[in-house]
């Protein structure tokens, strides 16, 4: 079998970024609101509201349909548009340093999670992955609003036992509520 040449190389991997291209250009916000509609997204909004009394810190969800057209013409990944995200949303910003971003990509069947850097120094990267592999098992089964509400859960739970709000407060919202569809 002979060796592909480099001209070859570099046509397949145009083809990969050409198809990456396509499948985002198919996905828009009609598609996050037909797997989340209104009633759902107020569901989630409420959950992260009622989440946010048992500990400390703040919560966003971010439903992305697919990543803008600068991403994908820089080969940029889901993990990237994240990070990014969790920096224009101002989840870095409160007091402890313990905001936690809960993003998914449609068009990739991608989930993120990113934590502050509060958080993580507490939480390790192997108690992150059952939350995120919970949530990917939902969603495969079509279940967005319940693996949503789970992960909320899981995070909620880590939240509360790093960062218990202090004895007599209520602890203060920092961030909204609201679920980001973008």
């Amino acid at each position: 079998m002979e060796r592909p040449t480099d001209h070859e190389i570099r046509r397949a991997g145009d083809t990969s970024r050409l198809g990456r291209f396509f499948r985002h250009r198919f996905w828009d916000e009609a598609d996050v609101r037909r797997v989340l509609p209104a009633a759902a997204l107020a569901r989630l909004s409420a959950r992260v509201t009622e989440s946010e009394s048992s500990h400390a810190g703040e919560i966003r969800l971010c439903v992305e349909a697919s990543l803008p057209i600068s991403y994908l013409w820089r080969g940029l990944t889901a993990r990237q548009r994240a990070l990014a995200l969790f920096g224009k949303l101002r989840v870095w910003d409160t007091e402890h340093n313990n905001g936690v971003l809960i993003y998914l990509l449609l068009a990739e069947h991608a989930i993120e999670i990113v934590a502050d850097r509060g958080l993580n120094r507490r939480v390790s990267a192997t108690q992150w992955q059952p939350i995120v592999e919970g949530l990917r098992q939902s969603l495969r089964g079509g279940q967005f609003e319940q693996g949503l509400v789970e992960a909320i859960r899981a995070v909620e739970a880590l939240l509360a036992q790093h960062f218990p709000p202090e004895a007599g407060t209520v602890p203060r919202n920092e961030l909204p509520d609201a679920v980001v569809v973008l």
